[in-house]
């Protein structure tokens, strides 16, 4: 499998997702979009630097009408080349993951300087640093999944 090249290596993996899918007992909708959600995880947790995001629920709900009437594999394939894109990187993140660090070790200097922050000079440069970046990373991805879900639903 190593060997092959990566549409056919996309093959054998959408191949067997949907065997995966149509293996599943699918009554409702309910069931369809948990189908649907196990290939995502599925893909996003074997394709790894490369992840997909999930479709928007209403989309789904149109793709399972349409499946549910027929339960055409050609269905769900022509969902996923419209409704599935690469998941990218946001401008946010890529601004809090370059501005944190030189703004962690400036707010540590300064830090240093004031009386009642004195113990900051305890902590390593090599442990505030990076733990102030995740800290701004996971601010920023939970803010735009908040954001999200405000536009959703």
């Amino acid at each position: 499998m190593f060997g092959l090249p990566s549409v056919q290596m996309l093959n054998v993996l959408t191949d067997t997702l949907y065997k995966q899918f149509i293996e599943k007992d699918i009554h409702d909708f309910e069931e369809f979009h948990i189908a649907m959600l196990d290939i995502f995880i599925t893909f996003n947790s074997a394709l790894p630097g490369m992840h997909y995001d999930v479709p928007q629920r209403k989309d789904v709900e149109e793709c399972f009408k349409e499946w549910n009437e027929k339960r055409e594999r050609k269905i769900i394939e022509e969902f996923m080349v419209k409704c599935v894109h690469h998941s990218k990187l946001d401008d946010y993140t890529m601004i809090a993951g370059m501005a944190t660090p030189p703004a962690a070790m400036a707010l540590k200097r300064v830090g240093e300087t004031v009386p009642q922050l004195s113990m900051i000079k305890v902590i390593p440069d090599v442990i505030f640093v990076p733990s102030a970046t995740l800290l701004a990373l996971i601010s920023v991805k939970l803010t735009r999944r908040i954001n999200l879900r405000k536009h959703i639903g």
